[in-house]
């Protein structure tokens, strides 16, 4: 009898059916494929395995909601890192198979010849490789394919749990695969269901920064040269200048009496209300991001029935965070109005506060840090115990995190070695192994790749930058990393407990989830945020007395979240 929680393999497609397999039974289910999979999740709440995404995207596009999930590729790249892989290559590691010998569709070699006799409906060749026609949808065409393919699926997945157990007694690379699988899972949903959009704003906006709609392409360059213009008339004499040129922005600058070394936003804001022309050209910069990147072009290309849609992935090839294309994960302040919620309907805002320094606390067990978590704010405590102001003791923790060793910080992170000499061991001994180009695990146990080696053309102090550049790389990557992975475990718990009340996740942003949920359960689904903070930090985090924190805010609009 199958429990909650057991694997059942999955060999899914709406038109053709549906395969299941378990430790005891391989079965193809007759009747509609998606009330199939429907009932079976309701009544038995499996843990769902499939190969790759492919089967996450069939599922969402369906309509279907399943808890718990085992994506194979999601946890290959765990244990291996990098970024780019295969069922074929997968399967190879799994068989011990020479990747290099992975065969592609259509290729025409000794093998495919000799191939000829043998029995096509097996998806191994004789060479042990998986056909490629098995993996482009040839295990769909029958119902023994189906569950010959299903079957394969649950060996794959129970030899490769056995791999990752092998590894890791522990279980938390096991449990780091599992929420990963969730994460991609939701990241399919997401990518289905899309960003609420408020297409009126987004118009207005648009249109405010760069000009009404063009019909022609001299149109568009007239609406150019008209913000040029709002800059350029305040330059006396009158000069050509390219505003897109930092060298020219910059030179500018220095004939209007203010010699900067760069031409940096974060500089330039410092400068903001001392002279008209730094605020023209900060407002021309707005606009110019917004009519290049986020324009017309860009609303007619990904908003569509009031949806932002691009394509996500719950890991980078680096250290795991999520990401999202179409502008979702760096849509510029002025257009967060156009972000707003349905008719009926709010957003729950939720952004964790201070995650990174928290989970350095949580990965060292530094017990001095971790009693700095227990404050709201735990720069504060951190400040009090170096001796300085908040900000720079802000700037040496982030600094240390970063692998930064110069500026006003720098006496600060004398301090922290002494104050917090775990912690910062725990950086260092990182770094050190970034330096050497030696791969770094995170706590979940993601590998991350380091490179390195040699510099090609034998440059002694090339090979000491790149070494230098690793190394900051690897101490950043270990947090980065980790924390990544506790806002999946929290975004995936988020999906789970939300959805009574009728709720979405509709944006991931690193450290922030944006959840829409219908106005009468707001209170009860941000109630619900918060406690799913703490059930993460009971599943993921290896110190249990490290408090974790975020601000939580039901909103109608993205732009009234405090920044």
């Amino acid at each position: 009898m199958l429990e909650p929680g057991d694997l059942l393999a999955l060999a899914f497609d709406r038109e053709a059916g549906v395969a299941v397999a378990s430790r005891t039974a391989c079965l193809d289910l007759s009747g509609d494929p998606v009330s199939v999979v429907h009932e079976v999740e309701q009544e038995l709440r499996p843990r769902w395995v499939w190969w790759d995404r492919s089967t996450a995207d069939r599922l969402a596009a369906a309509g279907l909601v399943v808890d718990r999930c085992w994506d194979i590729l999601i946890a290959h790249r765990l244990q291996v890192g990098g970024w780019s892989t295969s069922i074929a290559e997968v399967w190879a590691h799994l068989h011990g198979l020479d990747p290099q010998t992975v065969p592609q569709m259509g290729q025409m070699d000794l093998l495919a010849t000799a191939d000829e006799g043998h029995d096509v409906d097996q998806p191994s060749r004789p060479d042990g490789h998986l056909r490629p026609e098995w993996i482009a949808g040839a295990w769909s065409e029958s119902p023994v394919r189906r569950m010959r393919w299903a079957s394969l699926t649950l060996e794959s997945a129970s030899s490769q749990i056995a791999q990752l157990e092998a590894k890791d007694s522990s279980g938390r690379l096991r449990s780091t695969a599992r929420s990963e699988s969730a994460a991609e899972l939701l990241c399919a949903e997401l990518e289905r269901d899309g960003l609420p959009i408020d297409e009126t704003e987004a118009v207005r906006i648009i249109g405010d920064a760069s000009g009404p709609r063009p019909r022609t392409y001299a149109e568009e360059d007239a609406a150019r040269a008209r913000r040029d213009h709002e800059v350029l008339q305040l330059l006396d004499p009158p000069q050509d200048v390219n505003l897109r040129n930092p060298a020219d922005v910059k030179a500018m600058l220095r004939r209007s009496g203010l010699d900067l070394p760069d031409t940096r936003a974060w500089r330039l804001e410092q400068l903001r209300g001392t002279d008209p022309l730094i605020d023209a050209l900060l407002k021309w910069r707005k606009d110019e991001r917004i009519a290049t990147t986020y324009g017309w072009g860009w609303l007619d290309e990904n908003v569509a029935g009031g949806r932002l849609r691009g394509s996500w992935t719950s890991a980078d090839g680096a250290a795991g965070r999520m990401t999202a294309s179409a502008g979702l994960h760096n849509l510029p302040a002025p257009m967060r109005p156009a972000v707003a919620a349905e008719p009926g309907h709010r957003f729950v805002r939720a952004d964790l506060g201070q995650i990174e320094p928290r989970v350095l606390a949580a990965v060292s067990g530094d017990p001095a840090l971790i009693e700095a978590t227990r404050e709201a704010d735990l720069y504060r405590p951190v400040a009090h115990r170096l001796g300085v102001s908040r900000e720079i003791a802000k700037v040496a923790v982030l600094g240390a995190m970063y692998g930064a060793t110069t500026g006003e910080s720098a006496g600060a992170l004398q301090g922290l070695q002494r104050s917090y000499p775990t912690a910062m061991q725990l950086l260092e001994h990182a770094a050190e192994r970034g330096r050497l180009g030696e791969d770094v695990f995170t706590i979940g146990g993601r590998r991350v790749r380091m490179g390195g080696g040699a510099s090609p053309d034998g440059d002694i102090e090339r090979a000491r930058s790149a070494a230098a550049s690793r190394g900051r790389y690897a101490r950043n990557a270990l947090i980065q990393g980790a924390a990544a992975e506790f806002f999946k475990v929290w975004a995936v718990l988020v999906r789970r407990r939300l959805r009574p009340f009728g709720a979405t996740v509709v944006l991931c942003l690193h450290d922030e989830l944006l959840v829409q949920v219908p106005e009468a359960a707001g209170q009860e689904a941000a109630d619900a945020m918060v406690h799913a903070i703490g059930e993460a930090a009971h599943h993921w985090s290896p110190q249990p007395d490290v408090r974790f924190v975020a601000d939580v805010s039901i909103i109608r609009r993205w732009s009234e979240a405090k920044a």
